[in-house]
């Protein structure tokens, strides 16, 4: 009997952890949604950061790219290509996201849950630890789909000649297989999984740590959405400055036309030497821009999914429980 009743009580533990742990797609689904939002400002983004000094040598080309400021790029772009122009890749970002983000947030909760013991807090060492583990894993798998949509959001800024014209994402994909061979889509999969290690460390644990921090200056611990959205903009500062120079040098990699131009520390070298330090950090404003209302939005959604789930596991359990409960 005795037996029985311990063998029930960690069921039920077993089943009170599960329904409060969000599902593995979670993370994906809001970042998808999220990508809707922010991606005209990640198409910007990438524009900014693709920006070469060598075009210094001919004054017209100059006068046309002089501004190097978020606004003005993404007037010219809809002047020059169209509106329909900042969501160019779109395709290539929401697989992105559908891969790199669903893996790396639902990792990072399938770690911590594996990790921390039931009503207990995760200690630093902990978050970090799942952190890094998700974005090694997210990075590596994401890295296809972030070489198709690199190419397709800087593709309008380039010369007719060397544009490449993908129609999709899965045409990118193919494309780059058949006339590149399967290796190019693992360019720059070093810096990018580094990159992804840290984006998830920064925006993850540091939204973990803001949370915590604004529930425990309250008496009821009230899990709102005023504190999602305070926790989740505190998140987007950390991200964008931990991740800026690994984002720059992931693009320059990624948009390479010569093999010269793929070595990372020759990239840093030449950058801090002809455009100096900060141009590690080009393009931080617009990918704040765009990181912050898609961190916002991911961490909302996200949120919203794992209250659903959690209030709807136990109506499922309570249908399909009948069919066992007469069981022997």
């Amino acid at each position: 009997m005795t037996t029985r009743a311990g063998v029930a009580a960690a069921g039920d533990r077993r089943r009170s952890s599960e329904s409060a742990r969000p599902p593995l797609w979670a993370g994906g689904v809001a970042s998808c949604a999220a990508t809707l939002v922010s991606h005209p400002f990640d198409l910007t983004k990438v524009r900014l950061q693709t920006i070469r000094k060598q075009i210094s040598a001919d004054p017209h080309v100059r006068r046309r790219v002089i501004s190097t400021r978020m606004v003005p790029v993404m007037w010219t772009i809809v002047k020059t290509e169209g509106v329909r122009a900042l969501y160019g890749g779109l395709s290539a970002s929401l697989l992105r996201q559908g891969t790199y983000s669903t893996i790396r947030f639902g990792l990072y909760d399938a770690f911590k849950w594996l990790l921390v013991e039931k009503d207990k807090k995760p200690t630093w060492g902990q978050l970090l630890l799942c952190s890094t583990a998700a974005g090694i894993l997210g990075g590596a798998s994401g890295n296809p789909s972030d070489v198709v949509n690199v190419r397709m959001q800087n593709d309008g800024q380039l010369p007719p000649a060397q544009r490449r014209n993908y129609r999709h994402a899965l045409d990118g994909l193919v494309r780059i297989c058949r006339e590149e061979g399967a290796r190019v889509l693992l360019r720059g999969v070093g810096y990018s999984t580094s990159r992804a290690v840290v984006m998830t460390v920064s925006q993850m644990m540091s939204y973990d740590i803001f949370k915590e921090l604004l529930l425990s200056q309250q008496r009821h611990r009230n899990d709102s959405l005023g504190v999602h959205f305070a926790s989740s903009v505190g998140s987007a500062l950390v991200a964008t400055t931990a991740c800026s120079p690994f984002d720059v040098i992931k693009t320059r990699i990624m948009s390479a036309h010569t093999a010269d131009d793929r070595r990372a520390f020759k990239i840093i070298h030449q950058m801090v030497r002809n455009e100096g330090i900060l141009s590690l950090f080009k393009g931080w404003v617009p990918a704040f821009v765009r990181l912050g209302p898609h961190t916002i939005v991911t961490f909302i959604v996200m949120e919203y999914i794992r209250d659903w789930h959690t209030q709807s596991k136990p109506h499922r359990q309570h249908i399909i429980q009948p069919a066992f409960a007469n069981h022997p």
